[in-house]
C-alpha cells in the first residue's frame, strides 16, 4: 500500500527549477530526438507509451497494480534486467514484473526474451503529468533502475507516493561524476531520495555518498554483468555453424571487435591486412555498438578493399564465398559472438573515449585487448592489468603485434583469461545479493 509523504525541503527548489526548465529544454532538443528515432528505426512502435498513453489491453493487464518495475535503458541494461528478474522470481514465481526500456533495440530484446508473467513497455518521458499518469496506471510496488537513467520527476513522484526507488549495478562515469559534483546543491537532494543504491566496487560507496546518497542506502553487491553464476545459455554453437557456412572453420584465428565506434572498424580492417602477412587465414568479426551505423561500417570496409557479409539474414542465405569480414548487424548477440573468437578487441577504447565492457569476453573464455581509453571501467581495467589479465595497446600497430602473438600462443591466451577470471570471481553472486536487497523492500 502506497503511503503519501512530503518531498524533502532540500529537494523542492531544485525540483521547481527542473520542472520549469526541462519542458523548454525538451522542446529545444525535440528535433534531435526525432532525428535519432528516425535513424534508429521502428519509431512508431508503441510511440504513445513514451507519453504514458496505453492501450485498453495494456491497462487491463496492469489492473491490480503491485508491479515490481525494472527499468533498463537499452540492450546491455535489458540483459541485466532479465537476469535479475529471473533471480527475483526464483523464490516468488507469482511476482508481477514490469520491464521498461528507452530504445527500440532494448524493446526488441525484452520482447524476445521476457518470461511468462512479465510485461514490457517504453519508459515515459520525465514530464510531470506524464510521470503521474504512468504511475496511476501501473501502481508499482517499487521501481528499480539498472545502471543509470535517474530522472527527477519520476524519483520525486515515487518518493511522494511511498514507492521505493533503487539503482542496481550503479555506475557513474568520471565525466558525469564531475558534473554532478559541480551541481551537487541541485542534484544531491534527488540522490538523497533513493531507497537503495547497489554499487559494483567497494570504492564506489564513497563516490555515491559524495553525490548525496545516504550511507544507509548504499550496498556493495558486485556487478550484475560480471556474475558468471547468472549467465544465460550460450548460442556459440549456432554462431559457429553460421561461420562454417561462409567458409570460416573452427580452426580459423578470429579477431573480434566488440561494440566498435566510428573509426575503429577501419582501424581493425587495416590491422587484418597487416595480420595476414604473418597469419594468412586470419578472419575479422565486427560488432558495431549501434547497428544503425552498418552502412558507415560497410563504406569503411569497401574503402580498404575488404569483402564482407552481414549477419542479418545469413541463416537463410545460399552458399556464400568466404569474405574477409563478418559484420554483425543484429542486437543482443555480442556475448555469444565473443565465445567464437580467438582474440577480442574492446570498442570505444581507441577512436573514442570511455570504453565498453571488457568482462564479457572474459566470461566467454576469451582474452581481451583494449586501447588507452577505458574510463568507464577504470577500476576493473586497473585490476585486469595489475594481475596480467588483459592487454592494453596504444594503436593499430600494437593490435597487430598482440593479436599475432596471441593467435600463435594458446598458453598465453589461457593465462590472460585465468587471471581475469580471478578478478571477476569477486562479483559471483551479485544477482543473488541484489535480489535479496530488493525483496527486503517488498
Amino acid at each position: 500500500m502506497e503511503k503519501s509523504r512530503a518531498v524533502p525541503k532540500a529537494a523542492r527548489l531544485p525540483l521547481l527549477v527542473y520542472r520549469l526548465l526541462f519542458p523548454v529544454a525538451f522542446l529545444l532538443m525535440l528535433p534531435g530526438f526525432a532525428s535519432r528515432m528516425l535513424r534508429r528505426g521502428n519509431y512508431r512502435h508503441k510511440f504513445g507509451q513514451r507519453f504514458a498513453i496505453y492501450s485498453l489491453r495494456v491497462r487491463q493487464r496492469f489492473a491490480g497494480g503491485d508491479w515490481l518495475w525494472i527499468h533498463a535503458v537499452s540492450v546491455g541494461e535489458m540483459m541485466m534486467a532479465l537476469k535479475l528478474a529471473d533471480m527475483l522470481r526464483e523464490n516468488s514465481p507469482d511476482l508481477r514484473i514490469l520491464l521498461s526500456t528507452t530504445t527500440s533495440t532494448g524493446f526488441a530484446l525484452g520482447r524476445e526474451r521476457k518470461r511468462e508473467g512479465m510485461e514490457l513497455i517504453y519508459y515515459p518521458l520525465d514530464l510531470g503529468p506524464i510521470v503521474r499518469r504512468a504511475l496511476n496506471v501501473i501502481r508499482p510496488r517499487q521501481l528499480v533502475l539498472v545502471d543509470k537513467d535517474l530522472w527527477p520527476n519520476m524519483v520525486s513522484e515515487c518518493y511522494r507516493r511511498g514507492i521505493p526507488v533503487s539503482i542496481v549495478n550503479a555506475r557513474v562515469s568520471p565525466r558525469s561524476e564531475r558534473r554532478f559534483l559541480k551541481w551537487k546543491r541541485w542534484v544531491g537532494p534527488i540522490f538523497g531520495m533513493l531507497e537503495q543504491v547497489c554499487v559494483q566496487e567497494p570504492e564506489d560507496l564513497e563516490r555515491w555518498h559524495s553525490l548525496g546518497v545516504r550511507r544507509e542506502a548504499l550496498h556493495c553487491t558486485g556487478s550484475l554483468k560480471f556474475d558468471f553464476a547468472a549467465s544465460a545459455s550460450s548460442r556459440a554453437g549456432e554462431f559457429r555453424q553460421l561461420l562454417r557456412s561462409i567458409g570460416v572453420t573452427d580452426e580459423t584465428p578470429i579477431l573480434l571487435g566488440g561494440s566498435t565506434f566510428a573509426g575503429e572498424e577501419a582501424l581493425l580492417g587495416r590491422a587484418l591486412l597487416q595480420l595476414r602477412k604473418t597469419v594468412p587465414n586470419a578472419f575479422l568479426v565486427i560488432v558495431p555498438r549501434h547497428v544503425e551505423r552498418t552502412p558507415e561500417v560497410e563504406t569503411a570496409l569497401k574503402e580498404i578493399g575488404l569483402s564482407y557479409v552481414l549477419r542479418k539474414g545469413l541463416e537463410n542465405a545460399s552458399s556464400v564465398e568466404k569474405p574477409d569480414v563478418l559484420v554483425v548487424n543484429t542486437t543482443g548477440e555480442l556475448r555469444d559472438w565473443y565465445a567464437v573468437a580467438t582474440v577480442c578487441f574492446i570498442g570505444k577504447s581507441i577512436c573514442s573515449t570511455g570504453g565498453q565492457n571488457p568482462a564479457e569476453p572474459v566470461l566467454a573464455g576469451k582474452p581481451v585487448i583494449f586501447g588507452p581509453h577505458m574510463e568507464n571501467f577504470a577500476a576493473l581495467v586497473r585490476q585486469f592489468l595489475a594481475c596480467g589479465g588483459a592487454v592494453q595497446v596504444s594503436g593499430e600497430a600494437e593490435i597487430v603485434a598482440e593479436a599475432a602473438r596471441l593467435f600463435g600462443d594458446s598458453a598465453a591466451r589461457e593465462k590472460l583469461v585465468y587471471a581475469a577470471c580471478g578478478v571477476l570471481k569477486a562479483h559471483e553472486g551479485a544477482n543473488l545479493r541484489t535480489a535479496a536487497l530488493l525483496r527486503a523492500l517488498q
